[in-house]
C-alpha cells in the first residue's frame, strides 16, 4: 500500500516522519510505468482498500494452492495465478492512492505491511504442506522474511528510509523467481540426488537474505553510531 509519500492526512499533535520510499530493483522503472497506466484507468468505484484485500486474498490462497499440490500437481499453477493476483493487488493500491492524490500514510503503512507478513506466513506455510519444499526450509524462509521485514521498519523509523528493494531484488522480482520455481518444480519436482528443487531454492533464498540482513543491519548500525557519536 505505502502510501506514505504525505503526512496531510496526520491530525495535529500527531507527529509522523515522513520516510523516503527507495526502489532500486530490476524491474521498479517498468513496473512503475506499467502501474500508473493501469491506475490511470482504474474505475473510479474501485478503491485503494478494494485493492489491498484482493492482494491478501490472493496471497492466503496461494498458500491454499501450495498446500493443496501435495495432492495434485495443479496446485502449483494455482499458486502461480494467485501470486500474479497478489502482485497486481499489492502493487496497485500504493500507486492507485497515489494517482488520485488519496494517500493515508500511516493507515497504509500499518495495514499493508501487517497483512503482508500474515500472506507470508500463509505462503510459507503453504508450502510445508505441499511435499515440494521440506518445512524447516520453509520455516527458516519466514524467519528470516520477518527479520529482513523488522529491519526494513526499524530503518524507516530511525533513519527515515523505507527500503523497498534490496540489491536490485524486490517483491516482484521474488514473485517472479517463485512463479518460474513453480513450472520448474511442476516438471521436475526432485533434481541433484533426489532433493527437492524448492529445497534447493529455498536454500539459497536463506543464504542470500542472511547475507543482505548482516549487510544492512550492519551499515544502518554504523551511520547511526556516526550521526549521534558522543563527544
Amino acid at each position: 500500500m505505502h502510501k506514505q509519500n504525505s503526512t496531510d492526512s496526520t491530525p495535529p499533535g500527531t507527529s509522523f516522519r515522513r520516510a523516503i520510499r527507495i526502489q532500486q530493483s530490476v524491474l521498479a522503472a517498468p513496473e512503475k510505468r506499467l502501474l500508473i497506466w493501469m491506475a490511470e484507468r482504474t474505475p473510479l468505484w474501485i478503491h485503494p482498500d478494494h485493492l489491498t484485500i484482493v492482494g491478501f486474498f490472493a496471497q492466503l490462497m496461494a498458500g491454499v494452492s501450495y498446500s493443496l499440490a501435495r495432492s495434485s500437481q495443479m496446485g502449483l499453477i494455482g499458486a502461480v495465478l494467485f501470486l500474479v493476483l497478489n502482485w497486481f493487488g499489492d502493487s496497485m493500491d500504493g500507486t492507485l492512492a497515489r494517482v488520485r492524490q488519496q494517500q493515508r500514510p500511516r493507515y497504509g503503512f500499518y495495514v499493508d505491511h501487517m497483512l503482508d507478513s500474515v500472506g507470508a506466513l500463509a505462503v510459507m506455510a503453504g508450502l510445508a504442506f505441499s511435499g515440494y519444499m521440506s518445512p524447516l526450509i520453509a520455516v527458516a524462509l519466514l524467519v528470516m522474511f520477518l527479520l529482513l521485514s523488522i529491519q526494513s521498519y526499524l530503518a524507516t523509523y530511525a533513519l527515515g528510509e523505507f527500503r523497498m528493494s534490496f540489491w536490485s531484488f524486490g517483491p516482484t522480482e521474488l514473485r517472479l523467481f517463485l512463479i518460474l520455481g513453480n513450472f520448474a518444480a511442476y516438471r521436475w519436482p526432485t533434481v541433484v540426488k533426489g532433493h527437492r528443487l524448492f529445497d534447493w531454492g529455498g536454500a539459497v533464498g536463506i543464504a542470500g537474505m542472511f547475507l543482505i540482513l548482516v549487510w544492512f543491519s550492519g551499515r544502518n548500525i554504523a551511520r547511526l553510531y556516526d550521526e549521534e557519536r558522543l563527544s
